[in-house]
């Protein structure tokens, strides 16, 4: 899909880029881009320490997180009562 692009055709859509958007307000859309990839890697690498977490498999070196109890049972909360 991208084979016949070229420099050129990057440098246009640059131009069209800048004239969209103005060239006082890249600076800011490209630090609220950072700060969403950043986002979104925390919250992939936590996922995955979930899982793997909820699966018991540790990696060699790391701490159970605090509150992670592997004796608990799910649903099994003291603090809601059924009346």
């Amino acid at each position: 899909m991208l084979q016949g692009l070229t420099g050129w055709h990057f440098l246009i859509i640059l131009v069209i880029i800048l004239l969209l958007f103005g060239a006082p307000k890249l600076p800011a859309l490209a630090r609220s881009l950072g700060q969403s990839m950043k986002i979104l890697k925390s919250e992939t690498r936590s996922e995955s320490d979930d899982a793997t977490a909820e699966a018991g498999d540790t990696v060699a070196g790391e701490k159970p997180k605090p509150g992670a109890d592997s004796s608990a049972k799910p649903g099994a909360d003291s603090s809601t009562s059924s009346t």
